[in-house]
């Protein structure tokens, strides 16, 4: 099987209060890496097992970019 180039990082976004506002401001929770896969779908699962142990309580908020590099 032929493995492709990837990129991805990993997210989190604020919170919404009570109100609809957010709570803070984007961060990057863990940043740009690279992964051989066979297709992105691949790549987030790959990238998904990596969510750091503070943030899984928060999964919703969780974004996950991925782009062939």
């Amino acid at each position: 099987m032929k493995l492709r180039l990837f990129e991805y990082a990993m997210l989190l976004h604020p919170s919404v209060d009570k109100d609809g506002k957010e709570e803070g401001k984007t961060i990057i929770i863990k940043d740009l890496n690279r992964v051989l896969a066979k297709d992105e779908k691949q790549v987030g699962i790959l990238a998904a097992r990596e969510i750091p142990a503070e943030h899984i309580d928060a999964l919703d908020r969780v974004e996950i970019i991925v782009r062939p590099f």
